[in-house]
């Protein structure tokens, strides 16, 4: 049985639809991200899930009961927003303690459970400090410790590392995953950043104009995108239409064409001729755009020393993996 189970959920404001026939299923335990572009419906429909806005229709079922007629406080969740919402006249201890007492827990039961989600967050020695003292990386996860601390049996979480610089958003993102696997904690995360979504999750579900288009696991998602928006999304590919396709592999093809841009390899003599027309560093990997047979392509190549690196007007051969060949709706 599903731990978790939206059965035709939707919501609309007027006669603007937001989402609508929104179907998943999730089990105990599992990591699920939604993931698309802003507007597409992802933070309303977690805002739905926790009770924060109404649905026009469906259910919200959590360990067989359904949650749509049942108050915020009253679904056993916890969720951690962007903004990490704590008072500011309270300090770490504190903030994380409220929940607890808002369910009248027992002051000594109560010290006990936030010193042992300090010490899993790693803030025991911040206990007695104040927000305005702290970093954001810090301020989220006394969010999450706040989340945490009341056992929820769901735990929400919206955009909460898109507010952090580079550095610390990967360090927060490895450290809710451990947490929430140590925890077998059934978690929901709202991200735009594809990379969030294929390094945290069990699986995703990827959203556009209210719809959920595609779910799988990371690999599944990446290496078979189902449609164009899919493809786009989901890392850099070369989209060509059916036309360009046939021209740039000299045999018919019927239908529109994803690749991969790591799936093309380059080397300085071979069949399929082109010419570097620009390059970007992108850390260790190189990214070339390259003409051949009037189609453009994004190629990247691992960045292995500087000499790896070709100049622009450089003429190379490209090999394409045909098992990197997706067919895209």
């Amino acid at each position: 049985m599903s731990f978790v189970s939206v059965e035709q959920l939707e919501k609309h404001y007027g006669a603007t639809p937001v989402f609508s026939d929104i179907n998943f299923t999730i089990a105990r335990g599992e990591f699920i991200t939604l993931l698309g572009p802003s507007g597409c419906g992802k933070s309303t429909l977690l805002r739905c899930i926790a009770g924060l806005t109404s649905v026009n229709s469906g259910k919200i079922m959590l360990d067989g009961h359904d949650l749509v007629p049942l108050s915020p406080q009253k679904r056993d969740i916890g969720m951690v927003f962007q903004s990490y919402a704590l008072f500011p006249n309270m300090n770490v201890e504190q903030n994380v303690a409220f929940g607890l007492r808002m369910q009248k827990v027992g002051a000594e039961e109560s010290r006990k459970r936030v010193a042992e989600v300090l010490a899993l967050v790693e803030l025991t020695p911040l206990a007695n400090r104040y927000p305005h003292q702290m970093s954001g990386g810090q301020c989220q996860r006394v969010a999450l410790a706040r989340s945490l601390v009341t056992r929820p049996r769901l735990l929400l979480l919206d955009e909460p590392l898109s507010a952090l610089d580079a550095r610390i958003r990967k360090h927060l993102r490895e450290q809710i995953r451990a947490i929430q696997q140590e925890l077998n904690l059934t978690t929901i995360f709202v991200t735009h950043d594809q990379e969030e979504a294929l390094t945290m999750s069990d699986r995703i579900f990827l959203m556009n104009q209210g719809k959920i288009v595609q779910s799988g696991d990371a690999q599944s998602l990446y290496t078979a995108p189902v449609d164009a928006f899919a493809a786009g999304f989901i890392g850099s590919y070369n989209l060509l239409d059916a036309e360009r396709a046939s021209k740039l592999l000299q045999r018919p093809i019927a239908s529109r064409l994803a690749i991969r841009p790591e799936s093309i390899s380059l080397s300085l003599t071979g069949e399929l001729e082109g010419e570097i027309r620009s390059h970007s560093l992108l850390g260790n990997v190189i990214r070339y755009r390259i003409m051949a047979r009037e189609v453009e392509l994004v190629v990247d190549v691992l960045n292995r020393s500087a000499s790896d690196l070709l100049p622009n007007g450089q003429r190379v051969s490209l090999s394409i993996d045909p098992e990197a060949l997706c067919e895209v709706a």
